[in-house]
């Protein structure tokens, strides 16, 4: 052995910690996780288990520990997590002993997915606590994730228009080759059975049977727009959806959307954050590819979610509109009405805002140029440039940080599951680096 190293004996047995909890500092994420998830109320999740059968389930507990955690260090996929079990000490330390398997997680996060969206609102509940955080101005954004499902398995209903003539005329054929074929094996063999279909039309009348469902559900989206743009009924049941609509076979209620990368199969993930800890404190997801109609339901899931009405509102002009600005109004409700900070246009790199015109605005101007005329002040030039510094790192954090550019669910409830989940863990993240201090 060369002289002047330190002791190196990979054979020579260790003396490690009886307790697990000795392993790692004090201080460690994975504790204050555990520490979280025990305040948490889960009756839910164990009445699932009332019934006894088979082998005893994991506790919930556990169960829920490792997804938190999971989301929390950017590991999503239950097979990574298995993973992790078999070789990292936190999630050891974690598991207390415990490995459930891939498949396990899984069907875990599955089962109980409505609940662990609902453990959003615990966590946030306990976080604004523990700040004292009483919401003022609140910044609100969305964000395109993409959706566990190709946009070259979406088909729009122009397409699917000429691909059903094109397989009807393809059955037919078929079915004529195959008449004529029978006939003439009738006349040579005599009688067959013939009841199975030959391989090619069966294939061709499934994706015909596909297509033919998918337009369904494209046309009645067609007519639910209409209603919901306040149309009678017999209006909206002549409505008929555009050639450029999308219908996507894998997950049909994720749409093809302009993100920061191009254009995906996804979903609208909004969130509202608080300056403070950079909390999240309303979150929601949404099939819609823009923001348009999401500031009147993100504004009442913040009050739900948080337990709080927010005293004003801070968004980019996708969210601008004169129906948003009515609302934050709150049509003449004083008690309720949210001050807005909501861009009327966009702003080009290295632009500067022209400085408000003094004097009144010109009769019969709008709520629009009202909000435009505001964020030229200089009072509402600092509190809109507030907004970049609070909704968009967290998004970049969730995205760049921790890595997630993906649901693994599929459907939009689940999805919504899945975001909320990702938001609770969020905020574990910032409350717990904010007690470091």
């Amino acid at each position: 052995m060369a002289k002047g190293y330190r002791s190196y004996l990979p054979e020579q047995d260790l003396l490690l910690p009886a307790n697990l909890r000795e392993w790692l500092p004090e201080n460690h994420l994975v504790y204050f996780v555990s520490d979280v998830v025990d305040q948490l109320d889960l009756s839910t999740m164990h009445a699932v288990y009332e019934e006894k059968r088979g082998r005893p389930p994991y506790d919930p507990r556990l169960m829920t520990k490792l997804l938190v955690y999971g989301y929390c260090t950017g590991v999503f996929s239950s097979r990574r997590i298995q993973k992790r079990l078999q070789e990292d000490i936190p999630f050891k330390v974690l598991a207390a002993g415990n490995e459930p398997d891939f498949r396990t997680i899984s069907d875990f996060r599955k089962i109980h997915i409505e609940t662990l969206q609902d453990l959003f609102e615990q966590v946030l509940a306990m976080a604004l606590e523990c700040g004292s955080i009483k919401l003022g101005r609140v910044s609100l954004d969305g964000t395109k994730v993409k959706a566990n499902a190709s946009k070259h398995k979406a088909m729009s209903y122009g397409r699917m228009n000429e691909k059903q003539q094109q397989l009807r005329g393809e059955v037919k054929q078929l079915l004529e080759q195959a008449a004529a074929a029978d006939e003439q094996e009738d006349g040579r063999y005599g009688n067959k059975r013939g009841d199975e279909l030959p391989e090619e039309l069966q294939r061709r009348e499934t994706r015909l049977a596909k297509i033919k469902e998918a337009k369904k559900v494209i046309e009645q989206r067609a007519r639910d727009k209409a209603v919901a743009e306040g149309k009678s009924a017999e209006e909206a049941k002549r409505a008929k959806p555009g050639d450029k609509d999308q219908y996507n076979f894998i997950d049909p209620e994720s749409r093809i959307m302009k993100g920061a990368d191009g254009f995906v199969q996804g979903y609208n993930a909004q969130a509202a954050v608080e300056p403070t800890l950079l909390l999240i404190v309303g979150q929601s997801v949404t099939e819609q590819v823009n923001d348009k109609k999401q500031l009147t339901p993100m504004v009442e899931l913040i009050e739900q979610q948080s337990g709080q009405r927010p005293e004003a509102i801070l968004a980019d002009n996708g969210y601008c509109s004169e129906e948003n600005l009515e609302h934050l109004e709150s049509a003449g409700q004083p008690e309720r009405k949210i001050e807005g900070f909501i861009a009327t246009g966009k702003q080009k790199h290295g632009e500067h805002r022209k400085p408000a015109k003094r004097g009144r605005l010109p009769k019969g101007a709008t709520r629009v140029d009202r909000m435009k005329q505001k964020l030229k002040t200089k009072l509402g030039k600092a509190v809109y440039a507030a907004r970049k510094c609070v909704v968009e790192p967290v998004f970049g954090q969730i995205k760049q940080a921790r890595g997630f550019r993906q649901f693994l669910l599929r459907g939009k409830e689940k999805v919504k599951g899945e975001w909320a989940l990702l938001c609770l863990t969020h905020n574990v993240l910032r409350l717990h680096a904010a007690m470091q201090y």
